[in-house]
């Protein structure tokens, strides 16, 4: 079993980090299964739209609600990022790798994709996931700490992900 994951401060910048790391993955010839997630500024608000991308074929989900421009509520669409679970436990069977782009508030209260990255360490699946800072405390408590801090650096996480795979075969 192998669990990573990264940290990197800046609105976004984790996930641009781990959409790069997939695309590499993939064209590798990884099998991933997952999320990766495209933040979409709006002139109009000060908050992005957020997509959610299922590895490795989709579908887009949109998982963030506008809520009006002075909003400041939770903006997440949880029926959205329960479809995504969904897609995501489906797509196991077969995968090599599962890249999860946020360990967020729902997977730190149990829900969200937390269930789906036990279940995947169980199958003995690579996972990387992204951290923000705010839920590392709850992430670390999920995993028993035995996840590994990786770098931000995609070529660090490529290799890492490829001497897990390896070790796997062996």
């Amino acid at each position: 079993m192998r669990l990573g994951y990264v940290t990197l401060a800046g609105r976004g910048r984790t996930d641009e980090l781990l959409a790069g790391v997939a695309s590499q993955l993939e064209d590798a010839g990884l099998r991933l299964a997952g999320t990766v997630q495209t933040n979409l500024e709006r002139l109009d608000r000060s908050k992005c739209d957020m997509d959610l991308r299922v590895l490795p074929d989709g579908p887009v989900l949109r998982i963030s609600q506008d809520l009006g421009k002075g909003s400041r509520g939770c903006r997440l669409n949880t029926g959205a990022l329960e479809t995504a679970v969904a897609e995501v436990q489906a797509r196991l069977d077969g995968a090599e790798v599962l890249l999860v782009n946020k360990f967020g508030k729902q997977e730190a209260l149990g829900r969200g994709l937390a269930p789906v990255i036990a279940e995947a360490l169980s199958r003995g699946l690579t996972v990387l996931v992204g951290v923000n800072g705010l839920n590392l405390p709850a992430f670390l408590d999920f995993t028993g700490e035995v996840a590994e801090a990786l770098p931000p650096d995609p070529a660090a996480i490529v290799a890492w992900v490829h001497a897990a795979a390896v070790a796997k075969a062996a």
